[in-house]
């Protein structure tokens, strides 16, 4: 089926909430349609162009993840068409495969981040002051070095640009001190369950964003689970202290904007055939190895 532009697509009789960087939300009243687009960002912006199928791997994973961690509660109803509602038939042809129905949470204004090598933000931090989000670290480790233990380094949700680092203090300033206790606890153990299974079939997991929100006054886990445009896989194999392993995310797209002699101002340029082709083969490859 021919790529649709999803900003636009309307379903008769239902409210669209919001229209994201990837994912489209409708209001379906006892439930939300999370819809997972092609689309992909980089450096704050949606490129014009899609990667094909990114929004189905995407789903699937994300899926995969919140049955496998099932041990803690989640906003995931189903992705079975044949289960959705009857309103959303005239769009079923264009959202299967790629469409989840999710509980109505609240969403807490903070994002969980989980670090468990040392890189991105982090490794740069740590070169300039022997910490992570405040939180001082070993001496001496070189990047891609495995932390001793998980660190929660929660930022803020921006609407717009880029998430700002939360100190631990104003994590529990802004969402109170036994909730910010009760997501950093989650999150480590979250993590670490991935992280030991993503091992197992060659992948390492370097880092991973969680979000979480209230439904009926319970803390649950919401959003995507676990995908490359969530964290950073790395090929096992290619992990050691020092190193700078590739990821399997869209590096192939911000390596090329890089190069490309863009300014990193308005409009983003549209991506060359081989950039799409590459990036589109390392999402599907994450999900055949942690997948099947």
């Amino acid at each position: 089926m021919a790529t649709i532009s999803f900003e636009k697509l309307e379903i008769p009789g239902i409210q669209k909430l919001a229209s994201g960087k990837v994912r489209e939300i409708w209001d379906l009243g006892d439930c939300l349609l999370l819809v997972a687009t092609d689309r992909i960002s980089a450096f704050d912006f949606i490129l014009p162009t899609p990667i094909p199928d990114k929004g189905k791997i995407l789903t699937k994973l994300s899926e995969f993840w919140f049955h496998k961690l099932d041990f803690f509660p989640n906003h995931f109803i189903t992705s079975n068409p044949n289960h959705f509602p009857t309103d959303l038939l005239p769009v079923a042809p264009y959202i299967a495969g790629r469409s989840m129905l999710v509980k109505k949470a609240i969403p807490l204004p903070i994002e969980c981040i989980v670090r468990g090598w040392l890189t991105g933000s982090a490794w740069k931090e740590y070169l300039q002051s022997g910490t992570v989000c405040g939180q001082a670290l070993p001496s001496g480790l070189q990047h891609a070095s495995r932390l001793d233990s998980p660190i929660f380094t929660p930022t803020t949700k921006a609407l717009s640009g880029h998430d700002q680092p939360l100190s631990w203090r104003d994590c529990r300033s802004l969402i109170g001190d036994e909730l910010a206790h009760q997501v950093r606890k989650i999150s480590i153990e979250l993590y670490e369950h991935a992280r030991d299974y993503a091992i197992s079939r060659g992948i390492v997991i370097a880092d991973t964003k969680f979000e979480f929100g209230l439904y009926n006054g319970e803390l649950i886990l919401i959003d995507e689970l676990l995908t490359p445009d969530s964290s950073r896989f790395w090929p096992a194999e290619s992990v050691k202290p020092g190193a700078f392993p590739p990821s399997f995310d869209k590096q192939f797209v911000r390596d090329w904007l890089e190069s490309s002699g863009w300014n990193k101002q308005p409009p983003p340029p549209s991506l060359p055939p081989e950039i799409v082709e590459r990036t589109a083969a390392k999402y599907s490859e994450a999900y055949r190895m942690l997948c099947e």
